[in-house]
């Protein structure tokens, strides 16, 4: 090879195979990467998938009442246990609260998720519309104006009890679900309906503040233990209407992966994309509007996990893929409900304290560090 051959062959044809060896291990070691990323987030789930299964089978044994983990299996295929009682508190008690507790975590979670990704801040949760604040109106309009019973039926018979707290908390929270969706069609900016969402939860608040201003004190105390959360208000009989409802809400977050995975580039690059904004936020609104107005409904406004689980999905994740980050935000939002489930309960005594005196432990701690990160302090 001559010079002129040589000089050519260095310029031109030596770089060219270079970089043709050098796409080609790129294109293999990404390949590597993403068989390394399936194999992580099949684990995680694997992992989380047992977390969950442990926790609520811990739930089942766990209690006032402690019962062997081997008799509530024994229970659960259907046999006999001794003493009898063991059966009706597993069964009637303890398996409806847990499945409660389950469902309850991963829709306040992805709830949670969604509003983040649609508002573009790590603050919003379920609460942040005035959704959980219209569920507290309607129960306080029943519990401290009508003192728990609502309506008459043409027999005369009065409808009270947990039933109205449950119709009236589900009535209070579609009704503001109903004012922010038309608000949502007035508004351009997620900006704007995040303050008229605020504001509307102000409103409920104030008239909440003058009916306890006139009630009764035994009616502000029975309020008062209904806003600290319960998962065991879900009974047997009202459990396949929850789950029902619980699901659905679930299904359809599940459903709208492509168009979340597209506001994460900003509305514009997401309208180039192909995506209706308006359209997407109504759909994205409507589900996390039926997953909170049937957890605060059924088992009263459960605080922090909305909140804070998607940002420990995120952090054990560590990226923001929601094909993987939403199903990850429901398991830990079912593991962190049903380990707070389980904290409520002293062991060796039968004081068992309010749902939302445990939520704080473990949601605050993660709010603090998420904004002491975004500050870079």
């Amino acid at each position: 090879m001559n010079q002129p051959q040589l000089y050519l062959w260095r310029r031109f044809v030596r770089p060219y195979a270079q970089s043709e060896v050098g796409g080609s291990q790129t294109g293999r070691s990404q390949q590597f990467l993403e068989i390394i990323t399936r194999m992580k987030s099949s684990l995680l789930f694997a992992l989380l998938g047992l977390l969950v299964v442990a926790l609520w089978t811990a739930s089942l044994a766990y209690g006032t009442v402690p019962i062997p983990p081997m008799d509530v299996v024994r229970i659960l295929l259907g046999k006999s246990s001794d003493p009898v009682a063991w059966s009706t508190i597993v069964l009637e008690s303890r398996l409806p609260q847990a499945t409660t507790a389950l469902l309850v975590g991963a829709s306040l979670a992805a709830a949670g998720l969604l509003l983040q990704t649609l508002f573009r801040n790590p603050l919003a949760g379920p609460s942040i519309l005035g959704i959980s604040d219209g569920a507290n109106l309607g129960v306080a309009i029943v519990m401290l104006f009508f003192g728990g019973t609502i309506g008459l039926t043409t027999g005369g018979a009065a409808i009270g009890g947990s039933l109205a707290l449950i119709l009236a908390a589900f009535a209070g929270a579609c009704c503001v679900l109903a004012l922010i969706i038309y608000f949502s069609t007035r508004v351009s900016g997620n900006v704007m309906l995040l303050i008229l969402g605020i504001m509307v939860g102000y409103l409920a608040s104030s008239l909440i503040s003058l009916l306890n201003f006139y009630a009764s004190a035994d009616r502000i105390r029975g309020y008062v233990m209904w806003g600290m959360g319960d998962f065991s208000s879900v009974s047997n009989t009202r459990l396949p209407f929850f789950a029902l409802c619980t699901l659905g809400g679930l299904i359809a977050a599940l459903l709208l992966v492509k168009p979340l995975n597209a506001l994460l580039l900003g509305e514009r690059y997401a309208t180039n994309l192909g995506v209706k904004i308006r359209r997407t936020r109504v759909l994205i609104l409507l589900c996390t509007g039926l997953l909170t107005a049937t957890a605060t409904a059924f088992c009263g406004p459960v605080s922090f996990i909305g909140l804070a689980v998607p940002h420990v999905a995120r952090l054990t994740l560590g990226r923001a893929d929601h094909r993987m980050l939403l199903p990850v935000t429901m398991l830990l939002g079912s593991a962190m409900a049903l380990l707070c489930n389980l904290l409520t309960v002293i062991p060796g005594t039968g004081t068992v304290f309010p749902l939302n005196a445990v939520t704080p432990i473990f949601g605050a701690p993660v709010i603090i560090y998420v904004i002491l990160r975004r500050r870079g302090i």
